[in-house]
Formats: structure tokens, sequence, C-alpha cells
């Protein structure tokens, strides 16, 4: 990924976040059948190995977890919020009409090796995790021990687990931060009057970041 300096994030605190709070990620991996792409939704453990865990799992019938093989370098892309900039809403276009249209965007990829987890204990307590963080927003949350043992050990042995150890983590936040502080502030005030809320606000961070940093 090309990241210029002003677009990158370098702090892993900041990268963990963006994917604790964006789960899906696409794992690509590179295996005996070639390129291929899966959307999964992932667990990180921040506090594992030198830059994170993260665990997964994909149903038995997906070649993924055949076509790769432990210790296959892989790569996780997490994507939050996104949203075209319009030329318009910089204010120095009115003044010397030099802007064009671009595209604000915050990405993490994580590289690490894989290991393929192809065992009930390591599956059972994942999908345990994750269900019990996914489900903490409802209500009524659901657990596994709503539904009889006996289902839920036949979906089990329907997944196979993936860990994945990041070797690497590589973060761009493109929020403008190459424009004026108030190019920056009137197209993130922009995007969330038209109900961007996420990436205008942190384009809003980053004009206070940049105007401290002036």
């Amino acid at each position: 990924m090309y990241v210029p300096p002003h677009f990158a994030a370098t702090k892993p605190e900041v990268l963990h976040e963006l994917i604790e709070k964006n789960p899906l990620g696409i794992l690509i991996t590179n295996g005996k059948s070639g390129l291929d792409a899966n959307h999964i939704p992932f667990e990180l453990n921040a506090h594992a190995g030198q830059h994170g865990i993260l665990h997964s799992h994909v149903a038995r019938a997906n070649p993924v977890w055949q076509d790769i093989s432990t210790g296959d370098e892989v790569l996780i892309i997490f994507r939050a919020a996104d949203a075209y900039i319009a030329p318009n809403w910089y204010p120095s276009k009115v003044e010397f009409k030099k802007q064009v249209p671009t595209w604000n965007y915050m990405v993490a990829h994580a590289y690490g090796r894989a290991t393929i987890r192809d065992d009930e204990r390591y599956v059972r307590g994942m999908v345990a995790r994750l269900t019990r963080t996914h489900e903490a927003k409802q209500a009524d949350p659901w657990k596994m021990t709503d539904s009889p043992k006996e289902y839920i050990d036949m979906m089990l042995k329907m997944i196979v687990g993936i860990e994945i150890e990041i070797t690497r983590l590589v973060g761009k936040l493109k929020l403008s931060q190459n424009r004026e502080i108030r190019d920056i502030t009137s197209a993130g005030n922009a995007l969330k009057a038209q109900g961007d809320v996420e990436i205008g606000e942190a384009m809003l961070v980053a004009a206070g970041v940049k105007a401290e940093q002036a």
C-alpha cells in the first residue's frame, strides 16, 4: 500500500482500535490455487505476540483452509469509514480554483503467518468470545447455551479455525492532512452534515492535530 508520510498511521493502539471497531476483515491468501479473498470477522488479541494475534473461522466447505498451510504469509485488510471529497468543500478552491476531487478513507493492513486450527476446543472458545463481544449490544444477548448442546456441537464441526500472528501492521488515515487546516475543517463539517459522521469527525481531529503542530 502506498502511504505518503502525512497519511501514515504508525501507533499500534490506533490500528488495534480500528481493527476492533471494524472486525470484518478481507483475508487475502496466495495458496495452491492462487490468489483468493475471503470476508471474515476477526477477534483481535492485541496483547499477544509482537503486534497482536487475530482469531477467525471459516466454513469447513470453504477451501481456503486447505489451500494454505500453517506458516503461510497472509494479508488482512480492515477498512473503517470512507467518503468522496468534493472540491467545493475547500475554501481555498473558491480563492484559487486549484482543487480536484479525492476520496478519503481509514484502513489497516495486517500481515501475518497463518496457523490452521482444526480442533474443536479452539473453535468453541473463539466462537464463544466472538459471540459475547457482538451480542453485548443486544437487549437480550444470545449465548451458545441457548441452543441444544447437540446442535452447537454439530455446527462447530462445520467450521475450521484460522489463527494469524501479526508480523507487520501498516495503517493509512487519508484525511486531507496535505490540505490547509481550513480546508480539512470545512470538508469534515460537510461530511458530518451529509451523514458521514465518523470520517467527518476524524478529519476534524486531524485538523486539530495539524493546528497544534503548526
